[in-house]
Order: C-alpha cells, then sequence, then structure tokens
C-alpha cells in the first residue's frame, strides 16, 4: 500500500494558473477518442514534413516566470523553438488544444485562453465534442482573433503548423 501512495504522490494531475491550483480528472473515453484523432493528425502531417514534435496531456507546460504551470491536451513546437523541450516544456509553445468539457469550459475559454494570450502562444485550437466544432484562434495585435472555424462538416487551417488542413469530421468519428 505505501508504494501506491508514492507514486500518487509523485504523479501530480494539477494546473496553477496565477497561484490557483486546479485538480485535474480523468478525460471520458470520448475526449481520449478526440485526442487520439487529432493526434493522428497532427503527428502524420508533422513527421511527413518534418516541422516539429507533437506532445500530449499529461504533460506540464511551464511557462517563462515559473508561476504558472498548464497541461494541455496538445502540444505542438516549431523545430526552431525546441530548446524549450526539457522533461516537460519550460517555455511558449507554437500550438496549444484543449478540448472542451462540462467541468473545464469556464477554465479553458476564460482563464487558460487569457493566459495562453498573455504568453503570445502563436495558435490555441479549441475543440467542442459536444457540438462537433473546432475553432483555432491566433494572435495579432498581442489579442486572439478566430483564424478558421468549422462546426459539424467542414476545413479547419492552421496558420502556425505551415499548411496543415483537415476536415473535422475525421476527428469526431
Amino acid at each position: 500500500m505505501d508504494n501506491i501512495s508514492v507514486i500518487e504522490k509523485d504523479f501530480d494531475l494539477s494546473e496553477i494558473i496565477d497561484g490557483e491550483e486546479y485538480i485535474l480528472h480523468s478525460p471520458f473515453t470520448r475526449h481520449q477518442e478526440i485526442s487520439i484523432n487529432i493526434i493522428n493528425e497532427l503527428l502524420y502531417y508533422v513527421r511527413k514534413n518534418n516541422l516539429g514534435k507533437v506532445y500530449y496531456s499529461p504533460l506540464d507546460v511551464i511557462f517563462k516566470d515559473g508561476i504558472n504551470e498548464v497541461q494541455p491536451d496538445l502540444i505542438f513546437i516549431k523545430n526552431e523553438n525546441l530548446s524549450i523541450v526539457q522533461d516537460f516544456i519550460r517555455g511558449v509553445p507554437d500550438m496549444l488544444c484543449e478540448i472542451i468539457s462540462k467541468s473545464t469550459s469556464k477554465k479553458d475559454l476564460v482563464t487558460k485562453k487569457a493566459l495562453y494570450e498573455k504568453y503570445g502562444v502563436s495558435e490555441y485550437w479549441v475543440v467542442y465534442p459536444d457540438i462537433e466544432m473546432v475553432e483555432i484562434f491566433t494572435i495579432e495585435n498581442s489579442r486572439y482573433v478566430t483564424y478558421s472555424i468549422a462546426v459539424g462538416d467542414g476545413i479547419v487551417k492552421s496558420k502556425v503548423i505551415d499548411g496543415l488542413e483537415f476536415n473535422i469530421t475525421n476527428i469526431f468519428t
């Protein structure tokens, strides 16, 4: 029994945003299926074109100030920025993606979006499983604006991952 408690203490499933700790809970199977489908799209394209690295949760992203520590669902880092990859990510990734659930929607759409914007994450993907929608935000004048969006069926495009576009039906099926 003691070994189990040691393992639990070493495995941190929480985020710290502006000094406030948020406990993370295991995602539902639908969340995992969508995450895997997006990873398949990203990994194939990024590897084929040698653009950088793709990572998935749980993996800590610690921003430059060392105060804020998050675990986004998906992370993309361009080749020229791979110096931020250590045993965790220490710095600002090029793209972060969150898959929204009822329990995380406010944190993902307000708190984390503002945090990512503050640190200048070039692209922020928000995936809404319940309505089968993907919205991609990019930074313009230090603020996020919608760059690409699709609901139900349609193509989304990345500005940061050169040439990447995919039909969102591929990730929701």
